[in-house]
């Protein structure tokens, strides 16, 4: 069984930055693609960002584009959320996620890490 783990999260002011990162093991992640999702208060998870095996293609949710970016280190097994000019709206918790392609990633039908806590004041 694979295993994914967050880290990174914390609180930060309003047009700050974090950056979250997902080490990957117990699975050949490298292959698979990765991605991000998150879960606010009284809200559903929701796709947040996805990256293809190779890193050779990204997706980004409409809310967090441009702010947001994905990278990923197949040598290490962990992929990346760079995320700046964070707002008040982006307080959830963030969730890794890994699957077979982009569109499972999407749809959060494949390996899910246990989430860290992203909280942005205002």
């Amino acid at each position: 069984q694979g295993q994914l783990g967050e880290s990174g999260g914390g609180l930060v002011q309003a047009g700050g930055s974090l950056r979250l990162s997902c080490a990957a093991s117990g699975r050949a992640f490298n292959t698979y693609a990765m991605g991000w999702h998150r879960q606010a208060p009284g809200k559903q998870r929701e796709f947040v960002a996805a990256i293809t095996w190779n890193g050779g293609n990204t997706y980004y949710a409409d809310s967090v584009k441009g702010r947001f970016t994905i990278s990923r280190d197949n040598a290490k097994n962990s992929v990346d959320l760079q995320m700046n000019s964070l707002k008040p709206e982006d307080t959830a918790v963030y969730y890794c996620a890994a699957g077979g392609s982009p569109n499972t990633v999407v749809a959060g039908t494949g390996y899910w890490g246990q989430g860290t806590q992203v909280t942005v004041s205002s």
